[in-house]
């Protein structure tokens, strides 16, 4: 039975540079494109986490030569990021359509999320963008106004992350997608706007990507969430002797697991959350949470994790 589908690809599908994205994004085709085989219809979302921290700090360091490039707003960054990772997403799935014979157009779609400008994130930032610094490189980043926090890996960027209330661009993903369309919309979880009257302005926030990915499956009323990460299923106690991998879990579960703090703030949190206000926006949604290349046997329900009511 065919579906549709708005998938959620996560930053392994992209890779964290150019040459890697060029590379992985021949890999994510196939999986999408084995979807759009078995007759779903499919809006692709994306992540741009290294992406938009590698422009962003780009501008920065060509504003500090004596060319004076001016420094560029967040949202801004973002847009950069659509553009470039759509670029090479929306060629790579037309090459892998055409050699298996189907002709289906492929469009990215520069797509703006509103937020709200009074949401307590842009006080608290959290999410963490670009590059890994040394120690030394992120104390300067410090005394210049940026929030820093250390992981495993060094010390990244964080900026606010404010929720998604609205798709601007809604109206037009769903067209496309009903004319047969491949549509690649809300990258790096779309460009953060804040409504002023008739006027959207940018705001300095990054929105995450799962969560604009839900809000925007529910707009265009589709049917599955499917959101690609790097393990086959979710689980709880992770990392421990206590290990179990769920295969499918109710709306009423998840938010207890998420309470007792089973899931990681930056990594499975976001997925199951977003899974979470998908699968009880309507009944009969559900969301499923997989590897890249396992998201067609998710679908028919083989391997991955389902929430839903």
């Amino acid at each position: 039975m065919s579906k549709e589908i708005v998938l959620a690809l996560g930053g392994n599908a992209l890779g964290e540079s150019l040459a890697e994205q060029m590379a992985a994004v021949k890999v994510t085709s196939r999986a999408i494109v084995d979807l759009l085989a078995h007759g779903h219809r499919v809006v692709v979302t994306h992540g741009n986490g290294p992406q938009v921290g590698m422009i962003h700090l780009a501008f920065e360091a060509a504003a500090a030569t004596q060319a004076h490039t001016p420094h560029l707003p967040m949202s801004v960054c973002v847009a950069l990021s659509q553009g470039y990772i759509g670029y090479d997403l929306q060629n790579a799935l037309r090459e892998e359509l055409l050699d298996r014979g189907m002709r289906v157009p492929v469009a990215t779609l520069i797509t703006q999320v509103v937020v709200d400008e009074n949401d307590p994130a842009f006080r608290h930032p959290t999410k963490p963008i670009g590059s890994h610094f040394s120690p030394e490189e992120a104390a300067r980043m410090t005394r210049n106004g940026y929030v820093m926090r250390e992981d495993d890996r060094g010390f990244r960027r964080m900026v606010a992350s404010p929720r998604p209330l609205d798709i601007v661009e809604k109206d037009s993903v769903l067209a496309l997608m009903k004319a047969g369309q491949l549509v690649i919309a809300a990258g790096g979880g779309g460009i953060p706007v804040c409504r002023q009257g008739n006027h959207l302005k940018g705001a300095p926030a990054v929105v995450d990507k799962d969560l604009a990915s839900a809000k925007l499956a529910e707009l265009i009323d589709a049917d599955t969430l499917i959101m690609l990460t790097t393990v086959e299923r979710v689980a709880i106690h992770y990392g421990t002797p206590q290990q179990r991998w769920l295969d499918r879990l109710s709306v009423a579960e998840a938010r207890k697991y998420m309470l007792e703090g089973h899931f990681g703030e930056g990594s499975m949190q976001p997925k199951v959350e977003a899974a979470v206000e998908f699968a009880e926006s309507r009944p009969g949604r559900r969301a499923l949470i997989t590897l890249l290349t396992k998201a067609r046997e998710g679908i028919d329900g083989r391997t991955g994790t389902i929430i839903a009511n």
